[in-house]
Order: C-alpha cells, then sequence, then structure tokens
C-alpha cells in the first residue's frame, strides 16, 4: 500500500515536473507585448522579416513596395534588402509611382482625409496617437500623396489587400523600418 502511494506521488511530481517544463519551454505569445502605453498591442507579423539578396538598380536606403507581393523591401548595401509582409490597397484604392518620405512620426496622430470621410461617415473626425490609433506605432508620410507607410493596431491584415491606399505594416515591423528610413528616402511603389 505503502508502495503505491510512493509510486503515484512520484507520478504526479514527475506530471507536474513535465508540465512545468513544457509550460517554461513555451515562448510567451508572439503576438503581444506591453508597450509604450502599458497596454498589450500586436507584435508578430504573420510574414516573419528576412533578408534577401538583392540584384536590382535601387540604392542602399530606398523602399520599393510590391503591391502585388504584398511585401516592402528596404535596400541594403552589399546586394542585400530587408523584406518586410504589408498591408496593401483593396481594389479600387492601388496606386503605384516614385515619391520619397516626406516625413516621419512616432504615434502619430490620425485625421482622416475628407474622401475618406465621405465614405465612412462613422469615423472620428481626429484621433491622437495611442494603441487604439489606427496608424500604430509609427508613420512614415509619403510626399504629395495622402498615403502612409504606418503600423497597424490589425496585424491579421498584413499580407492582405484591406487599405484605403496606406501601407501596412505591424508595429514592429515599422518601428525597424523606421530606424532605418531617412526622411528624403526614395519610395517606389509598384503594382
Amino acid at each position: 500500500m505503502r508502495r503505491t502511494a510512493l509510486l503515484l506521488a512520484g507520478l504526479a511530481a514527475g506530471w507536474a515536473l513535465t508540465a512545468i517544463a513544457a509550460a517554461s519551454a513555451m515562448p510567451a505569445s508572439p503576438n503581444i507585448y506591453s508597450g509604450a502605453f502599458g497596454d498589450a498591442r500586436p507584435l508578430a507579423s504573420p510574414v516573419p522579416r528576412q533578408t534577401v539578396s538583392y540584384d536590382g538598380p535601387y540604392a542602399p536606403g530606398t523602399i520599393i513596395i510590391s503591391t502585388k507581393e504584398r511585401r516592402l523591401y528596404f535596400v541594403l548595401p552589399d546586394h542585400q534588402a530587408l523584406k518586410y509582409g504589408v498591408g496593401v490597397g483593396r481594389p479600387g484604392f492601388t496606386w503605384s509611382g516614385v515619391t520619397v518620405v516626406a516625413n516621419k512620426r512616432e504615434w502619430p496622430d490620425w485625421t482622416p482625409p475628407g474622401q475618406m470621410l465621405l465614405r465612412r461617415p462613422d469615423l472620428p473626425r481626429h484621433m491622437v496617437g495611442g494603441i487604439e490609433n489606427p496608424l500604430g506605432a509609427r508613420a512614415l508620410y509619403l510626399g504629395g500623396t495622402l498615403y502612409r507607410i504606418h503600423g497597424s493596431n490589425e496585424p491579421d491584415t498584413i499580407g492582405e489587400a484591406v487599405s484605403s491606399g496606406c501601407i501596412r505594416m505591424t508595429n514592429d515591423d515599422v518601428t525597424d523600418l523606421y530606424g532605418r528610413a531617412s526622411v528624403g528616402a526614395k519610395v517606389v511603389v509598384e503594382q
């Protein structure tokens, strides 16, 4: 009887240790972390950032957006580029052209353009920067356009065609790009 009790206690302890080890080996949820505002906010991209070979015509520091691929490339030295997943304009809101990064903002405020308010009168007229703001953690404003490359509080839209023309990235990816891209950097948007 005592031997059976010891055997059962040993098994229970082993199961508990196995459960603890498994739980500690599991990474924390990759989709959330405590951000600057003390709230949980999206972090991980469904499309992991990666370094790829690049033999195109653009100089290091150039941003190339392939709306067809739903990818953004930041050209690096030595024939390489960083490749990010992005969300792009939905049908009827795609565009292409060459522009520059005209401005950059951390936790930007958002004022929807008039055209967007006509389509969506339910939108707020202005939102201060923060976790609930659709521009996310960072925004790179594209000169001569109404568009931005910006973070998103909807990371599940990355890799999709859902925006009104802006280029969406996860907050983690846009923060990385923001630190690399300079005001004045060339931005090439291809269909």
